[in-house]
């Protein structure tokens, strides 16, 4: 049974900066975590912001469960672009042969 992403469908690499909260100079961020295996969709959709708005999101990243990036985080994604975390979801299905992993939607 799969209980995970199959390691060989994360073909991309990324790099985050967990969101930490906003501090007297703006955004704060905790440490980067560096080459995090993912699958990156680089198509434009529309998704619901956690303060309510729909936004264009520019990137969906599949990766391992688990992954620490609160919406808000910073992205790096593997041509180099920066973007923001806007909404994280973390699918599971304890008992059915679907793969858990961590979906992001970015700005």
């Amino acid at each position: 049974m799969v209980t995970r992403v199959p390691p060989g469908l994360l073909r991309h690499r990324i790099a985050v900066e967990p969101y930490a909260g906003e501090g007297a100079y703006g955004a704060q961020y905790r440490h980067a975590i560096p080459n995090v295996r993912a699958l990156v969709d680089e198509s434009t959709r529309l998704v619901r912001a956690p303060d309510g708005r729909q936004v264009a999101a520019s990137a969906t990243v599949i990766a391992d469960p688990g992954l620490d990036c609160p919406p808000g985080s910073r992205i790096t994604l593997p041509d180099g672009r920066i973007t923001t975390a806007l909404t994280v979801a973390h699918h599971t299905a304890p008992g059915l042969p679907v793969p858990a992993c961590t979906e992001v939607s970015c700005e």
